[in-house]
């Protein structure tokens, strides 16, 4: 089977072609931010080309894309209306009371500065439905087709429509919509009772409007990705990537496109466990570093978690939708330098991005980047660079660090460069130790996966920080977030909120509940034409003590509701609470909060093959010898030492060699450091370790 990742980034747009017969093809290309389907038709269209095969004999085709996100961050997206309870206006614009600076009375709050809807847009009618789904207003159908009739005249490009308990009860918010279609038919709608059918009034209108503010644009991206595709007959679809780390088709997606945020870089965890499993060290910690920010996630026993429903949050807003554990900051290859107007030594997070670029582009760009850095310290070879298919300029890059660091410093240019690669390395250490051992882990025990372009430039330098004990570089490590896209299947959690307790369950809201979940899931799944045979049920349980106001999701077994169930769930809160907080109390109901049924549709996953057997000489291996800055420990003065680069082609299985060293290949350059030694093992994958003292 023939399949295709495609995984558009801010700086670069990744692409993997991946057949069973064994053959890998990667390629990189400039993303295309005005349209990135743009750039992803036409990677395809050269993987296919370099493949030798019509573009027709691609079988299966995984997108992850950052356009939901990248919407959200830039606050551009559509004009959106809102039609919601009386006396509900303003929920969003109250929101929790919790606030970015707690102690200040003069602050802007960014869902309040930068609104999803602005209020003249939110709408009320009367209605009411109570926390037991019973309905104690009638919903005013006149009422509501007034205000649509008010918001098209508007011209909103997208209507939420929130109203209170309808989790419990969406009939009214069902109608509203039917209403809508008869009024004002080409509008986007988001109802919260389908993309976030929970308790938690803000979080769930949050969530809607959220979906309302990226739906058009969103949804006439994946359309038009799509419509690309079917016409150039790429696979049978295009299968994106979730936020919870799962496939969806793009009907699916273009339906409630809020479930795409964080799309890719679940895409580089998900990688990340591939490779960790494939070389024997299944608990993980992931590295992707890309050309504007690095991802971090952390995945014991290869296993993903995912984030408290009070934390799914993407910018400024809450998004009550399910996502794993990867948390994002804002440090990569276009990570500009600068001094500040305190004499302040800084690097990121602003980013020189595609367009201009680091100042070694030669693209316009005047502000030194990571990038330009590593040039300057002889790291990334001007001749090498993409394997040559992009041009890059050192002496533009040691100008900028020259006239921007060093002379503001007044410090050499080759402690200018260093310092840039510290400064950044730093921050993505602080950033990896906030996310395992501020969390219950120890880094020690876990390995690191260098994925990204420049994952493998920092790795070496942040696992010798943090005492990692091993840095494992894959075989594609720019393009770690794609082949992600073709480790996991199609998934499609539903979600209900059913309050009860261990105590004194309700046994048949369970078993109703359940079963409702079960039916909707599987039906989703046999609409994408996922057949009965590959198709399983996953069941979970957000539990937590009687006054908690956070929940813990715990796994729940198959079968029949009973009493032994109940317990069997109970059971598992105490020990996921004992893990997270390092108390428990059994002697405490538990409180059943929302019940979950994920639907799993089983696609045919890749599997990383052993490569070619060699002798531990890695000296054939060898292209050249370079002039590369290194240095000993954090206290020693740099060094100017001749330091072999390596062919990765050329590398195989077995072959061993000391640091400091240089790898090189298409979509991504590996350092190894001093004191440092490395390994290629059998599927390919390069083990960086400390030597013995």
């Amino acid at each position: 089977m023939k399949r295709i990742g495609v995984d558009v980034g801010g700086t670069f747009t990744d692409l993997v072609l991946w057949d069973d017969d064994g053959t890998v093809i990667v390629h990189k290309t400039p993303s295309t931010n005005h349209d990135p389907s743009i750039g992803s038709m036409d990677g395809i269209a050269v993987l296919a080309e370099r493949a030798g095969i019509d573009p027709a004999e691609i079988e299966m085709f995984f997108h992850g894309t950052t356009v939901a996100t990248n919407i959200v961050l830039e606050h551009n997206g559509c004009d959106v209306g809102m039609i919601t309870t009386e006396g509900f206006r303003d929920l969003l614009h109250i929101a929790r009371k919790k606030r970015p600076l707690n102690y200040s009375n003069y602050q802007d709050l960014p869902w309040q500065k930068w609104q999803l809807v602005p209020r003249r847009n939110r709408r009320v009618v009367p209605e009411r439905i109570d926390a037991a789904g019973n309905v104690l207003v009638p919903l005013d159908e006149d009422a509501v087709r007034d205000q649509v009739r008010l918001l098209r005249e508007r011209g909103v490009d997208a209507i939420a429509v929130a109203f209170l308990h309808s989790y419990r009860n969406p009939a009214h918010e069902i109608r509203v919509k039917e209403i809508i279609g008869e009024e004002y038919p080409q509008v986007f709608v988001s109802l919260s009772s389908e993309v976030a059918p929970q308790y938690r009034e803000y979080e769930r209108f949050s969530t809607a409007a959220l979906n309302a503010f990226i739906g058009p644009k969103t949804s006439g991206y994946i359309d038009n990705l799509a419509s690309k595709a079917a016409a150039a007959q790429v696979g049978d679809d295009v299968h994106l990537m979730t936020s919870a780390g799962g496939l969806i088709t793009s009907r699916s997606a273009a339906q409630t496109p809020v479930s795409l945020l964080t799309s890719g870089v679940v895409a580089g965890l998900l990688g990340g466990c591939a490779i960790g499993k494939a070389s024997g060290f299944p608990s993980v910690i992931t590295l992707d570093v890309g050309g504007t920010s690095a991802d971090i996630g952390v995945a014991p026993d290869g296993a993903l978690r995912m984030k408290h429903l009070l934390d799914t949050r993407i910018g400024d807003y809450h998004a009550m939708v399910p996502m794993a554990e990867v948390d994002t900051i804002g440090a990569g290859g276009g990570s500009i330098a600068v001094v500040d107007e305190g004499g302040m030594f800084r690097v990121g997070p602003r980013s020189a991005g595609a367009v201009p670029g680091p100042a070694c582009y030669a693209r316009g760009g005047t502000e030194p980047t990571s990038t330009d850095a590593m040039v300057t310290m002889g790291w990334l070879r001007a001749d090498s660079f993409l394997s040559g298919t992009m041009e890059i300029r050192p002496e533009l890059a040691r100008t900028a660090i020259q006239t921007h660091i060093a002379d503001e410093l007044g410090t050499t240019l080759d402690a200018a460069a260093m310092g840039i690669f510290k400064i950044l390395a730093h921050s993505m250490t602080e950033a990896i130790s906030l996310h395992s051992v501020r969390k219950g882990y120890d880094p020690r025990e876990f390995s690191l996966i260098a994925e990204g372009g420049a994952g493998p430039l920092f790795a070496w330098q942040i696992a010798d920080q943090l005492g990692i004990p091993r840095v494992i570089v894959p075989g594609h490590p720019g393009i770690t977030s794609a082949v992600g896209l073709l480790t996991t299947d199609i998934r499609y959690e539903v979600p209900t909120t059913v309050w009860t307790s261990s105590a004194d369950p309700d046994m048949a809201l369970l078993t109703e509940q359940m079963a409702r979940l079960s039916r909707e899931a599987v039906g989703r799944l046999e609409d994408d034409g996922v057949a009965a045979a590959n198709i399983t049920l996953e069941r979970s349980v957000d539990c937590r003590y009687v006054g908690q106001g956070y929940e813990l999701r715990v796994p729940a077994p198959d079968g029949e509701i009973d009493d032994v169930w109940v317990k069997t769930v109970a059971d598992e809160f105490h020990r996921a609470h004992g893990r997270t907080y390092s108390q428990r109390f059994d002697d405490k109901p538990v409180q059943l909060v929302n019940i979950r049924v994920t639907g799993v549709g089983a696609v045919p996953h890749v599997r990383i093959a052993e490569i070619e057997a060699g002798a531990a000489d890695a000296s054939a291996a060898v292209k050249t010898t370079t002039k590369a800055l290194f240095w000993r420990n954090d206290t020693a003065e740099p060094e100017w030492l001749d330091t072999p680069v390596y062919d990765r082609a050329l590398l195989l299985a077995g072959n061993e060699f000391d640091g400091p060293a240089i790898v090189e290949q298409f979509d991504s350059t590996t350092i190894v450091g001093m004191g440092q030694h490395a390994t290629v093992d059998a599927v390919g994958h390069i083990i960086i370790e400390r030597k013995p003292a």
